[in-house]
């Protein structure tokens, strides 16, 4: 579905996106420069990974071991395990707003899907290319829906959307400045919200919000046809982590490139919707 050209947030990114990606080359570069010899880096065993447990089919928290996280996302780092020859674990670290704070403090290695933001770059460094591309609609009550076409169309009203979360710089600039957008630490909690009328609109990514609302009972919710953005989901990597070296930064990077010469991540995709319904909507016996 075509978006109005002046709010297609992807679109809108690219220059932001080369002018990171050129400085992230460099500071990787450097990094690499700086380090006297190889056998002074430390020794990477193990990668930790986490991401927004809200997430279906992307991710979620793993039902029967509730420390982990499963999806798509999660059978990526499986993958990207094997490429890189170095174990990856994707635990469950807490909402999205925690998982932040974790990946600030280097308690955690790695984001398994975030957009990109400026200030984020001041704590994590992003892997290119991206491996998913997602879209982000208004939800609201069917019987108070409302026109959509551009993000003018929401002043005056009442959102939500989940605290920490980004539909791109582009977006966020313009949301602090004219809206009247509050958040909550979970998708749940905003949904609850809307459902009893106390906001106009949700905002949040359709994939995500299709498969919770599903799960929730929520059959009065539709969706706006026209997007608010449609941003890239990146992996990326705590500064603070000790496997934030040039070498592994390096696998990584490469293996993402062989993951998006192929179908790899649509495979995954359409495994873990399969695997979300069962896991909501079990067959009877």
């Amino acid at each position: 579905m075509q978006v109005p050209k002046n709010h297609a947030v992807g679109t809108g990114s690219r220059l932001l996106m080369v002018g990171l990606f050129c400085w992230s080359l460099l500071h990787w570069a450097t990094a690499g420069a700086q380090t006297p010899a190889a056998t002074t880096a430390p020794l990477c065993t193990k990668l930790v990974a986490t991401g927004n447990p809200e997430y279906a089919p992307y991710l979620w928290r793993d039902t029967q071991q509730p420390d982990l996280l499963v999806g798509a996302n999660a059978d990526l780092m499986q993958w990207l395990a094997t490429e890189i020859d170095i174990p990856i674990e994707t635990r469950y670290a807490g909402s999205w707003a925690r998982v932040q704070e974790q990946v600030r403090a280097g308690r955690v290695d790695l984001i398994a899907g975030a957009f990109l933001t400026v200030p984020r770059l001041e704590y994590m460094d992003y892997f290119y290319p991206v491996f998913r591309t997602t879209r982000t609609v208004i939800w609201t009550r069917k019987q108070d829906r409302f026109v959509y076409k551009k993000w003018d169309d929401l002043r005056h009203r009442k959102g939500l959307t989940v605290i920490n979360n980004s539909f791109g710089d582009a977006f966020d600039r313009y949301a602090k400045v004219n809206l009247k957008l509050d958040a909550v630490p979970m998708l749940e909690q905003a949904y609850r919200m809307l459902s009893v009328g106390r906001v106009d609109y949700v905002i949040y990514e359709e994939d995500p919000g299709i498969a919770l609302a599903g799960m929730l009972k929520y059959r009065d919710f539709t969706t706006s046809k026209i997007s608010v953005s449609n941003e890239g989901l990146y992996l990326t990597m705590s500064h603070q982590s000790p496997c934030n070296t040039a070498d592994v930064r390096g696998r990584i990077a490469k293996a993402l490139y062989k993951l998006n010469q192929g179908k790899t991540m649509d495979r995954f995709i359409a495994a873990n919707i399969e695997r979300w319904r069962a896991s909501v909507d079990p067959p009877s016996r």
